[in-house]
């Protein structure tokens, strides 16, 4: 990466690679893209370079950047009260509250606010064990949940491995029909064995122990693993006959992201079958984190279960008001501006079409999965064989992509194609054709 003539540029690099401690990373021998403004899908450095955000950062920016209203709403709330106690009531706070239970629908009474979404999966699951007075929490090896004690645990990828520290976890293999660890040959072989194998999860832990089944409905980290027809339900089912409560980990997927307000509504060949939660977390899409937030959405047995009993959790900013203000302006901003059906439309008529054909132009990309602006591509040596892609080509791959103006995000072997669910058709079309020349580029050498 070339030095940035601009001081500004310069300056912001060098402290980066300096004094700030990054995350999941090694900190020595960093380069990054120093950020100095967004709008929409776009984003730019202090050089005026620009590229194409279909990262939306960490699959967060749903709104897209710089969203004129919810920086507006920022900018009176903090005019107003920049921030004020959990303990006292606030205005944004009780808006932003009653959006998320009316987005949510029935069975739902209260939001327990949090910084973002591993302390929303942290809260979870303490009420979840409160609760119920049991112990265990179940949840799949191909998921991500987040970095405190208990929602990394929960989490099944490599990161949970230094930091088990926590206890009472149980993981269990969720469908994954082009890796399927069933044997399984169609979607209702995997859907149906999947349930049996966590059937038997439960009962060999004994389902008497069992606090939670905490879920994304659309692994995100993990790969967009878009669950085969029927496997919510019967996760759900599962935990009802055996008085388990299910935690949907909404962090990712929510907000738009899988062309629904909610991802475990969208249509996954069920008909759109209702699968309701006991808990259900959220952030990231929640205000496209321009503050901070998530929370955790609770159930009317739930909450009434802290009516006259004490719930042993807090934060000191929950229910910031800023962060409030983000979230009641998005909302409100996404349903005026039909945001979220324009993320459906995006994905059934644009990205997803545009993804397969690219596939079948390249042999090197095995899989494409996903719905709404929330995709992946699975890029393999061997089509055959399946075996995953290189670390050494996926660098040249995105070296590639930086290049030509497309701001990727690589996990392992795939590409996560999760532009803003604001993106163009256009801005689709441009996207593919960077992501066809890029794979192109390094397919020739």
């Amino acid at each position: 990466m070339t030095e940035s003539p601009n001081p500004e540029g310069a300056r912001a690099r060098e402290l980066d690679s300096t004094a700030v401690f990054h995350s999941w990373s090694t900190q020595g021998g960093r380069e990054a893209i120093a950020l100095a403004g967004g709008l929409g899908s776009t984003v730019w450095d202090h050089d005026g370079r620009r590229y194409l955000d279909f990262a939306s950062q960490l699959v967060n920016v749903n709104i897209g950047h710089q969203h004129p209203a919810v920086v507006d709403a920022i900018k009176r709330q903090a005019e107003t009260l920049a921030t004020v106690a959990p303990n006292h009531a606030n205005l944004a706070r009780g808006e932003a509250a009653r959006r998320i239970l009316d987005l949510a629908g029935p069975g739902f009474s209260r939001v327990f606010f949090t910084n973002g979404g591993a302390d929303a999966v942290e809260n979870a699951i303490r009420m979840a064990r409160l609760a119920t007075g049991r112990d265990t929490v179940l949840s799949a090896y191909r998921s991500y949940h987040g970095n405190t004690g208990s929602a990394i645990a929960a989490t099944g990828d490599w990161r949970r491995i230094p930091n088990q520290f926590a206890r009472g976890h149980v993981h269990f293999f969720g469908p994954h029909l082009y890796r399927s660890d069933f044997w399984a040959a169609s979607p209702e072989e995997e859907s149906q064995r999947a349930l049996r194998h966590l059937e038997r999860v439960i009962e060999a832990e004994g389902p008497s122990t069992v606090a939670a089944i905490i879920l994304e409905p659309v692994p995100g980290s993990s790969g967009v693993l878009v669950p085969p027809a029927g496997y919510l339900p019967g996760v759900r089912e599962l935990a009802s006959r055996h008085g388990i409560l299910l935690i949907l980990d909404e962090v990712m997927s929510g907000f738009g992201r899988a062309g629904e307000w909610f991802a475990h509504r969208a249509d996954f060949g069920d008909g759109r079958e209702s699968v309701t939660a006991d808990l259900m977390t959220f952030a990231k899409g929640s205000n496209s984190g321009y503050v901070p937030a998530g929370g955790v959405v609770v159930s009317v047995p739930i909450a009434n279960a802290f009516s006259d009993r004490v719930f042993p959790g807090g934060l000191t900013y929950s229910g910031h008001p800023l962060a409030m203000a983000a979230i009641v302006a998005s909302i409100d901003a996404m349903r005026a501006e039909g945001i979220v059906e324009h993320a459906a439309t995006i994905g059934t008529e644009h990205l997803g079409p545009g993804l397969r054909a690219l596939a079948e132009t390249h042999p090197v990309i095995g899989d494409v999965r996903g719905l709404g602006v929330f995709w992946a591509l699975e890029l393999v040596d061997d089509p055959d064989a399946r075996t995953p892609a290189s670390a050494a080509f996926m660098g040249e791959l995105g070296a590639e992509l930086l290049a030509r103006g497309f701001l990727p995000l690589i996990v392992e072997n795939r590409i996560h194609v999760t532009p803003p669910c604001v993106v163009t058709p256009a801005e689709v079309a441009r996207g593919l054709a960077l992501l066809d020349e890029a794979v192109t580029a390094v397919e020739q050498r």
